[in-house]
């Protein structure tokens, strides 16, 4: 399923299609969906397009089109029981189970879950990138829901924030008063750092998948 933000683009984008055979501009979209600035629009048509319900046409101005409708089309929420009572959390952008990148952290998404299944905390999600977590079950594309959190166990999967730049998802170990953060892929290698380098913002409480 889309993210609510998500299915509002893409409805405006399919009726726009409809109505003037047009897709409307960035500034159209950023106005219709009232985010703040087009870079938040540009990462919703990015994520439309990796998920495959649209495509640009190549060498044409404002040219997109529809290749299938979401699952969730017909309704601006999620089809969840209306009995479930549902936590907005913010959705950044990619995190690394590879070689660490930056997250990207941005308001401009949001994503929704059963409140039942996140228990007590502040929670965020973000989008995985790579497959070094890959026999974890964690792969290239998946959604990982965090707890905030400065604290966490041995083998726990926890985000790490590496010498203040660097962000990425791996299991942490403590040993001999260093920190492990180690993958769960034989083709990458278990990084070990001093604990000042290392800062802990979040552990993993769910992963979210689209089939």
């Amino acid at each position: 399923m889309l993210t609510k933000q998500q299915l509002k683009l893409f409805k405006i984008i399919d009726e726009s299609l409809k109505k003037d055979g047009v897709c409307p501009s960035f500034d159209e979209m950023k106005d219709a969906i009232g985010l703040k600035s087009k870079s938040g629009i540009h990462r919703l048509v990015k994520s439309l397009e990796e998920r495959g319900f649209i495509r640009q046409i190549p060498n044409k101005a404002r040219a997109l089109e529809v290749v299938r409708k979401p699952e969730n089309f017909g309704s601006l929420a999620p089809a969840i029981n209306d009995n479930v009572r549902i936590t907005s959390i913010p959705l950044y952008g990619k995190i690394a189970a590879g070689t660490p990148i930056a997250a990207i952290a941005n308001e401009t998404e949001t994503m929704e879950v059963p409140s039942d299944m996140l228990g007590s905390g502040k929670f965020y999600a973000l989008r995985v990138e790579g497959d070094s977590m890959i026999n974890a079950g964690i792969h290239d594309g998946d959604r990982v829901i965090i707890q905030e959190t400065p604290v966490a166990h041995n083998g726990e999967i926890v985000v790490a924030l590496i010498d203040s730049e660097e962000v990425t998802l791996k299991y942490l170990y403590r040993e001999d008063g260093a920190i492990a953060l180690k993958p769960a892929n034989p083709n990458f290698e278990t990084r070990i750092f001093s604990p000042d380098r290392v800062k802990i913002q979040g552990k993993l409480v769910m992963l979210v998948r689209n089939y």
